[in-house]
């Protein structure tokens, strides 16, 4: 018989490479279940023995049988308050180590293959079970996060490069989201301090990151309002009023909702209530964090918990966001006023290209909304991470890359034509990445 040791020897990272869990799943299994037990080190970082681990294995193993992690523990407790070893007694004791192929990153990586072809196949039976299959193995944070978020990801890079179909994306987007709401309605009821408002800034549509960070926030036994979708910064104040939130979160995956976010921020501020935001743009251009008037929470989801946690012990104190110079407000001003003579003027010189007037009216949709959201931000360059997704919107819409081109030398040349020099920055943008040729001006 093997002897297992008490002395705490083992770090957290240790433990995670053993065992195949997440340092999160750890940190919620010690504070909801009170197993494991780790020691500390007098820099208070988590030490674990032998016994921790093979404790660890044996609920590992319990719930690859089927049993929730809740009656796991419970039946552990019970039989040690039965004065029988767990470990000892049960199949995966350390005569008869747990069994955990099943718990790998292959595993996962496995399970998030087989769900995104489920979702290609428009097969919702195949996704569903892959789903069932995922939970009974891994805690539902890592399903939303390794599986739903990356498979997400995945299907939307296809879908950019033309390898997918936005109706295919859209399947995958649906089923994602209706198993991320019933988690949402299934997580626990409030228990600690502090209230959350999570919403998404105005033009801002994808609400999967939103929710799931309801979800980890909720499990943590937060009280959280959700609002969804675009919510409009100049209507909120009722609603701050109302749900009185300690923190509000929003999330922004493109550059002009993002650059809404100053003004959500202000009204935010008025109130004395902090903004938490991240998203994917920022994560794209980590220059314009230094822009949004806010506290920015991490570059992945699940940093998002530790930082909430961090703002809602003690405030933290937002550095002064950088401004946009006055030549680019002056130049948001004037394209605003220009801009339906832009479109006007495009209809009219793009007959050449041959393409509905719908998909027309979705690129100039995008590519303005993409302009200003760089003017406003005050950096043209900004531009540059947002293009290759409406590029990829375009190119999706039957705009061949060909016909893109065309369509973008076009705009230029009605910036050129209908902007003065208050309308330079645009210009000069399109002129750099499109290798135009400088228009001669009078000014010069």
């Amino acid at each position: 018989m093997v002897t297992l040791s008490d002395v705490p020897t083992f770090n957290l990272k240790a433990v995670v490479q053993e065992t195949g869990l997440k340092p999160d799943t750890l940190r919620v299994w010690e504070r909801r279940y009170g197993v494991p037990e780790p020691a500390r080190t007098p820099g208070g970082h988590r030490l674990y023995s032998e016994r921790d681990i093979a404790a660890l294995k044996w609920l590992l193993a319990r719930k690859a049988e089927g049993l929730a992690v809740s009656r796991a523990v419970a039946l552990w407790k019970q039989m040690l308050d039965q004065g029988e070893d767990p470990i000892l007694a049960g199949p995966a004791g350390p005569d008869r180590p747990a069994q955990l192929s099943l718990l790998t990153g292959e595993e996962i990586d496995l399970l998030r293959n087989l769900w995104i072809d489920a979702c290609l196949a428009y097969d919702e039976s195949s996704a569903e079970m892959v789903l069932n299959q995922a939970f009974a193995l891994f805690p539902p944070e890592t399903v939303v996060m390794q599986l739903l978020q990356r498979a997400l990801s995945q299907i939307g890079d296809a879908w950019c490069r033309g390898a997918a179909t936005v109706q295919q994306e859209h399947f995958a987007s649906h089923l994602a989201l209706r198993r991320l709401d019933a988690l949402v309605q299934a997580a626990p009821a409030p228990h600690r301090p502090g209230r959350v408002l999570v919403a998404c800034p105005p033009a801002e549509e994808h609400t999967f990151s939103s929710l799931v960070i309801v979800l980890l926030l909720r499990r943590r036994g937060l009280q959280v309002v959700y609002l969804g979708a675009n919510v409009p910064h100049d209507r909120m104040t009722p609603t701050l009023r109302s749900v009185r939130p300690h923190l509000v979160i929003m999330s922004a995956q493109r550059l002009y909702p993002a650059s809404t976010l100053c003004d959500v921020a202000q009204r935010l501020r008025a109130q004395q209530i902090p903004l938490g935001y991240g998203g994917l743009i920022f994560n794209q251009l980590p220059g314009l964090r230094q822009r949004i008037p806010g506290h920015f929470l991490g570059e992945s989801l699940d940093m998002v918990v530790l930082s909430v946690e961090q703002m809602l012990e003690a405030p933290h104190v937002v550095d002064a966001a950088v401004q946009p110079g006055r030549d680019h407000q002056l130049a948001l001003a004037h394209y605003l006023n220009l801009q339906p003579h832009i479109e006007s003027w495009l209809w009219e010189h793009t007959a050449a290209l041959a393409v509905p007037h719908s998909v027309l009216a979705s690129a100039n949709l995008h590519l303005s909304e993409a302009i200003k959201g760089a003017l406003r931000l005050g950096d043209m360059d900004l531009l540059g991470a947002d293009i290759g997704f409406v590029m990829g919107i375009l190119t999706n819409d039957y705009l061949p890359v060909a016909k893109l081109q065309v369509y973008l030398r076009q705009y230029c040349q009605a910036t050129r034509e209908l902007t003065d020099e208050r309308g330079r920055l645009v210009v000069d943008w399109f002129e750099r990445i499109l290798a135009f040729p400088p228009a001669q001006r009078s000014s010069e």
